[in-house]
């Protein structure tokens, strides 16, 4: 099976990822939701409306993130809000999905993350309305920094598994159709001389359909 086949089946829910069950169940939700109603509107649903529909999923499946510490709070990026966790060996996210189209595409980013870079996978377990926002509530595996990183040893690894430096630090893959944004010093990490990717924004273009 080939690297882009492996890759589709996880997006479909066909094959399996690392902490993927919940999120291709939610995948699966919304895809469903989302023909039925873009077959009744002749059109595409909105965003407002998938987090109607995602929020119908949550109150089902009890999955509202009811222990959030505001004095765990560290700090906050571009796109996510980090906490300490309750058990030390990870820490906490919340992202309200600002850097994507859809939710659906979020979730994609979340899949496709846990296979490429499975020593640092995002856990989904849960979500809250922040600021009158829906966030999901994720967990990732804490890495201890020793060293700066060198962005010139993240783009020769990308090279090598057939990633193109588009510009910045930014990259896509022309066969699998995958953008990869935000590769920076902030979102990958050097711990012990092993690069360590724990904020990757990834995007599925028309070609990874295809």
């Amino acid at each position: 099976m080939s690297l882009k086949h492996d890759l589709q089946n996880i997006i479909s829910g066909n094959g399996s990822v690392r902490h993927g069950e919940n999120i291709q169940a939610i995948t699966s939700y919304l895809r469903r939701k989302k023909e039925a109603i873009s077959r009744a509107q002749e059109k595409e649903y909105s965003k407002d409306q998938e987090t109607e529909i995602l929020v119908e999923f949550i109150h089902q499946n009890s999955l509202w993130f009811r222990d959030l510490d505001d004095s765990k709070y560290i700090g906050a990026g571009a796109e996510q809000k980090v906490y300490d966790y309750t058990d030390p060996r990870y820490i906490l996210k919340l992202n309200d999905t600002i850097f994507y189209r859809s939710w659906y595409d979020y979730f994609n980013n979340l899949l496709i993350h846990n296979y490429f870079f499975e020593d640092v996978p995002y856990h989904l377990v849960g979500f809250l309305n922040l600021e009158n926002k829906l966030n999901a509530v994720v967990i990732q595996p804490y890495i201890r920094t020793v060293e700066s990183t060198d962005l010139s040893i993240v783009k020769e690894l990308l090279a090598l598994n057939g990633f193109t430096n588009k510009k910045n630090n930014d990259y896509y893959h022309p066969d699998l159709g995958i953008i990869i944004e935000g590769l920076h010093d902030e979102n990958v990490l050097t711990s012990y001389g092993v690069l360590q990717f724990i904020d990757t924004v990834i995007y599925l273009t028309d070609a990874f359909y295809l």
